[in-house]
């Protein structure tokens, strides 16, 4: 067996929480940074800055929506300069094919043999950040060559396998008041992304910060804050955030109390929902608190951690009724519910 250098047995590996420590304090510095360059772009949204950091550095997606003129495009366009991240963006429509974002295989002849062979070129797909924009404009087909991407890393074009370099980062956007014309993501493909994030109207003082600085000078140049490295090195650093069993327990039955076929759960969800968040919405629970700690400079996450995150966790995941559509209760009014009635402690 070979030995250790004596230079490796001098400088013993850093512990855990040591490590974690050392990495939220660069990411609180970065993390304030970004936001002092993003208000030179986008006014607001702080928020939404803010989940969309923490479903990058837990390996998820996140879908946006919201009307138009909010600025989803520019925001995401503008975190991916901040990140250092390759961007492609992808429009999607009825006729987008899933060539059209995987790649295709074309037919190539070398000049000097005249020799003949297929070639692969590379889609948008083939980027660090993917604004899918619009991504319930196009069939399901196409969504679903998306899927596989989104969930393996990687796409499949004529029987060959093409990894996808990471970090890989997907952000669909949605129009949430047009049906026309849409194909609505089906349940399996909602579920795999991370936070479902509401782009809300800014405030009236924002709003007039926006009309003025938008017509009275030109964009600023933006100075990447993160590169493609440090991104790597925080994803691998919040999986060990610590998580006390307590809150685990916590994430666990929060997501179980959305099961309307649970004869234990309240009565409001039989009522309300049809379906509740499976397996999946526990692991974007708890990744999320402990990207929401990180964020905040700590080392360990709490139930007020797994709380902040429940509504972009869940809201996509949970499937309202017809009662629910005639009362006009939303599915984040549930959400609310739960977070009040559910106790913080249980059966650990």
């Amino acid at each position: 067996m070979q030995q250790p250098s004596d230079s490796a047995m001098a400088q013993p590996p850093t512990p855990v929480d040591e490590q974690v420590k050392l990495t939220s304090e660069q990411v609180v510095a970065a993390h304030q940074s970004m936001i002092t360059q993003m208000q030179r772009v986008i006014i607001g949204q702080q928020d939404v800055l803010d989940l969309m950091l923490m479903a990058l550095f837990c390996q998820g997606h996140c879908i946006l929506e919201g009307v138009p003129g909010l600025a989803k495009t520019l925001m995401i366009s503008t975190l991916s300069q901040l990140t250092s991240l390759e961007f492609g963006r992808i429009q999607f429509t009825p006729d987008l094919m899933p060539s059209d974002i995987t790649g295709t295989e074309i037919l190539q002849e070398d000049k000097s043999t005249g020799h003949r062979e297929l070639r692969f070129v590379p889609g948008p797909l083939f980027a660090n950040m993917i604004l899918a924009d619009e991504i319930n404009r196009t069939p399901p087909k196409t969504q679903a060559a998306l899927l596989q991407a989104m969930q393996e890393y990687h796409v499949t074009v004529a029987g060959e396998t093409h990894e996808l370099e990471r970090p890989f980062f997907v952000l669909g956007t949605q129009n949430p008041i047009e049906s026309e014309g849409t194909y609505p993501l089906p349940e399996a493909q909602l579920d795999r992304f991370m936070f479902k994030i509401q782009v809300d109207y800014p405030t009236a003082d924002q709003e007039i910060d926006i009309a003025m600085s938008t017509t009275s000078k030109q964009t600023d140049t933006l100075e990447p804050v993160m590169s493609r490295d440090d991104i790597l090195r925080i994803q691998k650093v919040v999986r060990q955030v610590i998580v006390a069993r307590p809150i685990a327990d916590y994430a666990v039955r929060l997501v179980r109390s959305t099961r309307p076929q649970d004869p234990e759960n309240h009565d409001y969800v039989r009522h309300y929902l049809t379906w509740g968040a499976g397996p999946r919405a526990c692991q974007a629970l708890l990744l999320g608190a402990k990207a929401r700690a990180l964020l905040d400079g700590r080392a360990s996450a709490s139930i007020d951690d797994v709380r902040a995150v429940a509504k972009p966790v869940l809201r996509h995941r949970l499937v309202t009724s017809f009662a629910a559509e005639s009362e006009s209760v939303l599915s984040d009014d549930v959400v609310d519910q739960l977070v009040n009635d559910l106790p913080e402690v249980g059966k650990v």
